[in-house]
């Protein structure tokens, strides 16, 4: 096989490079721009300098939505990491059945995030939801079917509904990094006398390491920048009870009309994100998610 030249690789990571530079690394570096201005998006911009960086420290709206942001972080790693685990491992086995249940578990794939939230909308809604009747032939109060509602739950429910999403997702990584878990593994530990579940924490759970890394990272990363979805579903509100960071970039830039103070939010989150990926990879020691055999 003919090896390639480095001009050959240069060339063939070069459309990849431009569409890098021209939709991720201009777009930020115009928002670090525009969070030094005072702008509405419409009339000529004001340079204040590092203002609205100072004010962002001094605004209990936005301490409040970062709290929100990181609750939701860890709400939806807990929902989203055990379940993916054990779907993906089951829809990991050979059996035809199995392929029928991966059919139903990976539908919400198919559909975009608006829909998502319009549908649950429906689902959820107090007064003729699919959760009120529910409620009701569980000889619960009505009252009780108002979770998007109710500042207490809306928060959680989000969370669910965005796991309900993307569990499907992480479930394909779980799955994928199963089926290369080597089967002598498994014969060995059958003959030594393992049951299932001894089974699934002495080799698949350790073998799967990088998977579960990689997906934590996926998720952890993409927690900070929920909005279409928490925008239809309940607009940040009720009150402020599920308006996380992106919710509020959105209405601090668009609704608000000050651009300058929501690039401030957009560039955090970026920042976020990036360092937090740095962090649990360097943390962990791993940045792979294929099986390995042991010792390797």
């Amino acid at each position: 096989m003919e090896r390639r030249t480095p001009w050959t690789r240069t060339v063939m990571m070069l459309p990849a490079l431009v569409f890098f530079v021209a939709f991720v690394i201009i777009p930020m570096l115009m928002a670090v721009y525009y969070s030094f201005l005072r702008w509405n998006g419409i009339g000529k911009p004001k340079w204040i300098g590092g203002l609205n960086w100072v004010q962002i420290f001094h605004d209990p709206q936005a301490l409040h939505a970062l709290r929100l942001t990181v609750l939701v972080m860890v709400l939806s790693w807990v929902i989203q990491t055990p379940l993916s685990l054990l779907i993906g491992v089951f829809l990991a086995g050979r059996e035809r059945y199995r392929n029928f249940f991966g059919i139903l578990y990976f539908t919400p794939l198919l559909f975009s995030s608006a829909a998502i939230g319009i549908t649950w909308s429906y689902i959820l809604n107090p007064n003729f939801g699919l959760v009120l009747n529910i409620i009701k032939a569980l000889g619960f109060s009505a009252d009780a079917a108002n979770i998007v509602g109710n500042p207490r739950w809306a928060l959680l429910a989000v969370a669910c509904v965005i796991s309900w999403q993307f569990i499907p997702f992480h479930s394909l990584l779980y799955q994928s990094g199963a089926r290369q878990i080597p089967e002598m593994l498994y014969e060995a530990a059958k003959i030594d006398g393992a049951g299932p579940w001894r089974t699934f924490f002495a080799i698949t759970l350790p073998q799967l390491k990088y998977t579960v890394i990689t997906s934590t990272v996926l998720i952890l990363t993409g927690s900070l920048t929920y909005f279409d979805l928490i925008y239809v579903l309940t607009g940040g509100g009720p009150g402020d009870a599920t308006n996380v960071l992106a919710m509020d970039m959105y209405k601090q830039a668009f609704m608000n009309q000050n651009v300058g103070y929501g690039s401030v939010l957009a560039v955090i989150l970026a920042v976020a994100g990036v360092v937090l990926s740095i962090i649990t990879l360097r943390l962990t020691g791993y940045n792979r998610m294929e099986s390995q055999l042991e010792g390797m």
